[in-house]
């Protein structure tokens, strides 16, 4: 009996990181400005939900600053979601990516960053900078237009 319950005690479960990219590196945009991740973030948006609900993605970026991929991170209500930093983060790590840049959207149509939003992305700066993961920028975006806190200097 005393065999089983130390067996027991000692399982543990198995973590394993995977990432599978099946866009050629040469055919990654490449992201110079904030003008060039509003063009991938737009292109990617469900336009039926940019003035309904709001999202949080993020941006996977390599050295080159080529997008690795877009994670999803959540989908909320009328008036926020929930961006939890470490799945930022796990993201990041699995995608092996030098650089990320936070996005969500405001149904509002109002682009001025919120008090949360700016808590956020100092944390997230913060955390970046432990990981050695740059923290490039924080988009707002409308079905209209964008504000990026890098071009405003928030960052």
């Amino acid at each position: 009996m005393e065999k089983t319950l130390k067996s027991a005690n000692t399982r543990v479960a198995e973590v394993k990181l995977s990432y599978r990219n099946r866009v050629k590196p040469s055919e990654r945009p490449q992201v110079t400005c904030s003008a060039d991740s509003y063009k991938v973030l737009q292109e990617s948006w469900d336009k039926s939900k940019i003035e309904f609900i709001e999202q949080f993605k993020v941006l996977l970026l390599n050295r080159a600053n080529r997008v690795l991929g877009i994670y999803e991170l959540s989908t909320g209500g009328v008036a926020g979601t929930v961006a939890d930093p470490k799945l930022i983060f796990v993201a990041a790590l699995k995608a092996c990516a030098s650089g990320i840049i936070l996005c969500h959207n405001h149904p509002s149509g109002n682009l001025k960053p919120s008090k949360a939003d700016l808590q956020l992305t100092k944390k997230m700066k913060a955390g970046g900078e432990l990981l050695d993961i740059a923290v490039l920028d924080h988009i707002i975006l409308t079905s209209e237009s964008y504000y990026s806190l890098a071009d405003e200097g928030l960052l």
